[in-house]
């Protein structure tokens, strides 16, 4: 496993380099795929060869593809019927090379993990890697007047879908709600000790800060997770010591929209990585401990500090 750091070097060539040649074509239509040198980072990092990946959320795949080429087993799940057949022909032509790993892709409501994956699964899953879909203002690809022929850009590939029941187009209060829900399937299918890596950013609605980085950090605490590290992966390339910015066209036209408008909005240059994990034992299990380890309102009694101690280094990880 690598060494861990708080800082994920993870641009060091752009986004179309590092996706070349490994994804059927179609792929590049997707408003929002993650970066794939972000999720091949948390895989390495979170999991060993053999062990089982899963995205919940999981687009075109991305996440899937990144642990077959690394050795591992991937599973994933995605909402919209167009996106999970490309998942699928990515995973299919990926394990085809590689050979040695399995890949499975299911067309489902992630609120229904635990329904959707099989029960074999179940508390045998190494890693989550997943984000939720946040900020449309910086997806999608243009076309120049000198492409089209017609004045100004043509915005497309902006949108998941149509489906007002998609995520993507619901509330924020809904979206961690739903989030919420998702968290909580994931550490069903989690191993113990087993670790969720969120990726997400905060962005402007109508000027206000939408804080998601926080928000996720508290749906994963609902969840019954435990956050135990919070990381930066760099969406912006490392040359001679200086941070070289790969913005899209949207995310410039926005900071400069912003900007005229007198919002001191910069280009994001990284993506808030938050890192969660299952307990080693059951919440039962948690609640039960905490009960019995409070301390004794009876100054003299030693007997629920010696319960604290004993369980404390039965349950210490080397």
């Amino acid at each position: 496993m690598s060494v861990r750091k708080s800082v994920w070097n993870t641009a060091p060539t752009s986004a179309p380099a590092q996706r070349a040649d490994r994804y059927v074509s179609g792929s590049n239509a997707h408003p929002a795929k993650m970066l794939p040198a972000i999720a091949a980072h948390a895989i390495r990092t979170y999991t060993q060869p053999g062990e089982t990946v899963l995205d919940p959320m999981c687009g075109i795949g991305t996440t899937l593809v990144e642990a077959l080429h690394l050795g591992r087993n991937a599973l994933g799940v995605e909402y919209e019927s167009r996106w999970a057949r490309l998942a699928h022909a990515n995973v299919s032509r990926t394990a085809r090379h590689i050979g040695q790993t399995s890949g499975q892709v299911v067309c489902g409501d992630a609120r229904q993990l635990t329904q959707l994956i099989e029960t074999n699964h179940h508390g045998t899953v190494a890693l989550v890697v997943t984000s939720p879909p946040y900020g449309p203002s910086v997806h999608g690809q243009v076309r120049s007047s000198r492409e089209t022929g017609e004045h100004g850009v043509v915005k497309k590939d902006y949108r998941y879908s149509h489906d007002p029941h998609n995520l993507a187009h619901v509330t924020t209060d809904q979206l961690l709600d739903a989030f919420t829900q998702i968290l909580t399937q994931c550490r069903t299918v989690l191993r113990p000790g087993g670790t969720a890596v969120v990726t997400t950013r905060p962005w402007r609605a109508r000027g206000e800060l939408i804080d998601l980085p926080s928000a996720v950090l508290a749906a994963g605490r609902a969840a019954g997770l435990i956050p135990s590290e919070r990381c930066a992966a760099l969406l912006a390339g490392i040359r001679d010591s200086r941070l070289i910015a790969r913005p899209s066209f949207f995310q410039m036209k926005n900071v400069r929209d912003a900007r005229r408008a007198g919002t001191p909005l910069h280009v994001v240059q990284h993506e808030d990585v938050l890192v969660l994990t299952k307990p080693e034992v059951s919440r039962e299990r948690c609640q039960s401990i905490e009960r019995r380890t409070r301390p004794c309102r009876n100054s003299g009694c030693g007997s629920a500090r010696r319960r604290a101690q004993h369980v404390g280094s039965r349950g210490k990880r080397s």
